[in-house]
């Protein structure tokens, strides 16, 4: 168990004094760079908190002030970062949304407290709000925005540019001296740093207000532990509303003095990582199981002799690095075919995707499937894993650099205390925990019971304190038998196939478990092209008879590491993605599972009635907004 008392002053730390602090005394290193039209555009500390300052004073002007709200809605911008940290100065709540935010999410966030302003990345970001006050929704009286392109002629009461709020409060800075100084005291440790969701996989989301002292301790936490560094380079491309992010490009930097990337799209992440290389990086499994499937697509449209190279050292560095991981020491010239792998193919592949400086690398949010995560422990980076929530600040757990297994998230990172509960639930105790559910007093008390965070996640500790993750409490089930399971936990596993993108396992009160999956469009579709299968769609392309054993061989992987009673008997592959728009998984792809189950019961009752097919009318919601059908009969497929 961790020792609680380790790391726990704050020493002061806010927004207002670290920003200070970096702009004194390290003024004149840079704070971030943004990608403008191909061109990277460095701004100081100096400079930034310059502009953070007169963000703050203009947006006093127009009536931000604590207890009030600022949305941040966009994709990631320097100027929304700045934004975030000017709202934090005022002690208000900055409450970033995902840029694909539906209306009606966006209505349940004004139902939550009164956001006076709003700070939007472009055109589309700002129609989105006009139609939300359109339709009737109160507040919002401010809408800045980053992007001028199309909002010219825009003529809407309470409507400026970014440019035009910093004009408002550089006029108030020099008109009160001393207003400076005062902004960058004016909060304390207790003071909100930012307003943000719990993922609503049951229901609505909870808001989650997390202080400054959360914020920075979890920073102190995960520098403790050995995440990063001072002074590292970060990409900053993951969605402004996970935690993740705001953790690491906000919080972790402005303790730690980062310099943040901000990449001109995202269309643009993988060119622009290219080419700043940065020393730390974080992605969800799926993300570094897609940067896999770009690298051996490019190995095998490479000529015969390249391919032979990379095969010839990487099933070697595979090979040494499983042995590694299973506690066993390999041959005397391993270390040279390792050195040889580095200069001819390890280098040059590193170097193409922006990973030749990495030193800390990290995925976290679910499981990540062995095969890509050894692949690229033997590509020479040294990926570890993490485990944290929004409302512990992200950081719970992490794996050191020389204790890294497959099966744990690693020990506690100093600063935070674990413990299991009598029912397997995972207990959590540390300064970077949150006060409450904002303005739900029952949930908080439940969350918060004696004192520790109850996770809702079912985990262990082994003998040495790596914390081992299960699954859901919630989601733990049992079959018409009695055999305990979690379904996530088989999901992440069928989802380790790059032909998966995503899975529902049902059982539950049932004599067996069964599946429906969605096929990972670009893989398959990749998949196909190579071996000449034909298709005119993802719905036609999901239920072809050569897919369908691209499935059932990830379905057999899985069951054998399952006992007999739960293993996997049917499955079917669904006309349609889980999309969040259609309220079937969650803006961070958790699966809404009373959603799914409902919606899809006639094909549930199919997998186990003894059907051969079934015929389902799925719902899809365009990128215009329009909500159509899918329909389609779909085989019933024995594992």
């Amino acid at each position: 168990m961790a020792d609680f008392t380790k790391n726990r002053s704050s020493g002061g730390e806010t927004v207002g004094a670290l920003l200070a602090r970096n702009a004194s005394r390290h003024g004149k290193d840079v704070a971030l760079r943004e990608k403008e039209r191909g061109i990277w555009k460095e701004i100081t500390w100096a400079e930034y908190a310059e502009e953070v300052l007169a963000c703050a004073a203009g947006l006093e002007k127009i009536g931000v002030k604590p207890g009030k709200a600022v949305l941040i809605l966009g994709d990631n911008r320097a100027r929304l970062y700045g934004g975030m940290l000017a709202v934090s100065l005022l002690g208000a709540y900055a409450m970033p949304a995902y840029p694909g935010a539906t209306l009606e999410e966006l209505r349940h966030f004004l139902g939550e407290v009164e956001i006076v302003a709003a700070i939007a990345e472009d055109q589309e970001q700002v129609d989105k709000i006009l139609e939300l006050k359109g339709a009737g929704a109160q507040g919002i009286d401010h809408i800045i925005y980053d992007e001028a392109r199309g909002l010219g002629l825009y003529e809407v009461e309470g409507l400026m540019s970014w440019d035009h709020l910093l004009e408002v409060g550089r006029h108030d800075l020099d008109k009160s001296p001393g207003l400076r100084d005062e902004l960058f005291g004016r909060t304390k440790p207790e003071d909100p740093a930012i307003f943000m969701h719990s993922s609503g996989t049951t229901g609505q989301p909870k808001g989650i207000v997390l202080s400054q002292q959360n914020v920075f301790a979890a920073a102190r936490n995960g520098h403790a532990a050995g995440a990063f560094d001072e002074n590292e380079e970060i990409l900053a491309y993951l969605p402004m509303a996970w935690v993740g992010d705001f953790a690491i490009t906000v919080a972790a930097a402005l303790r730690w003095r980062f310099t943040v990337n901000v990449p001109e799209r995202q269309e643009t992440v993988v060119r622009d990582m290219r080419e700043i290389a940065p020393t730390f990086y974080l992605a969800a499994p799926r993300s570094w199981d897609q940067m896999l499937t770009t690298i051996q697509v490019g190995i095998e449209n490479s000529t015969p002799f390249k391919k032979w190279l990379y095969h010839f050292f990487m099933d070697r560095a595979v090979a040494a690095e499983t042995r590694k991981l299973n506690g066993k020491s390999g041959g005397l010239l391993e270390p040279l075919g390792r050195l040889l792998g580095e200069a001819i193919v390890f280098g040059p592949i590193k170097d193409q995707f922006g990973m030749s400086r990495l030193k800390n690398a990290f995925t976290g949010g679910e499981a990540i499937g062995e095969d890509t995560f050894v692949f690229y422990r033997a590509l020479g980076i040294k990926l570890r894993q993490l485990y944290g929530q929004t409302e512990n600040s992200a950081i719970n757990a992490i794996q050191s650099p020389g204790e890294v297994r497959l099966h744990t998230v690693g020990k506690p990172a100093p600063g935070v205390e674990v413990t299991i509960a009598e029912d397997g639930e995972i207990l959590v105790r540390s300064d970077s925990v949150f006060e409450g559910y904002f303005n739900k007093p029952e949930a908080t008390a439940e969350a918060l019971e004696g004192g520790w965070l109850h996770t809702g996640d079912a985990g262990h500790l082994e003998e040495d304190g790596h914390l081992v993750v299960l699954g859901r409490v919630s989601e733990v089930m049992h079959t018409a038998g009695g055999e305990r399971y979690v379904p996530n936990y088989i999901e992440n596993r069928l989802k380790f196939s790059p032909y998966i993108k995503d899975a529902a396992v049902i059982g539950a009160g049932l004599d067996e478990l069964t599946a429906m999956v969605c096929v990972d469009f670009e893989a398959v579709g990749h998949w196909a092209e190579v071996n000449g299968v034909p298709y005119v769609s993802y719905s036609d392309l999901s239920q072809r008879e050569e897919v369908a054993t691209l499935l059932r061989e990830a379905f057999q992987r899985v069951n054998k590491a399952l006992t007999e009673p739960l293993r996997l008997q049917r499955f079917v592959s669904l006309p349609k993605e889980f999309d969040p728009d259609d309220g079937e998984i969650t803006r961070t792809r958790k699966l809404r599972r009373k959603v799914v189950q409902e919606r899809y019961a006639d094909v549930i009752a199919a997998l186990y009635d003894g059907s051969k097919e079934v015929y389902v009318s799925a719902q899809v919601t365009y990128e215009t907004g329009e909500v159509g059908k899918v329909e389609r009969s779909l085989p019933i497929r024995e594992v």
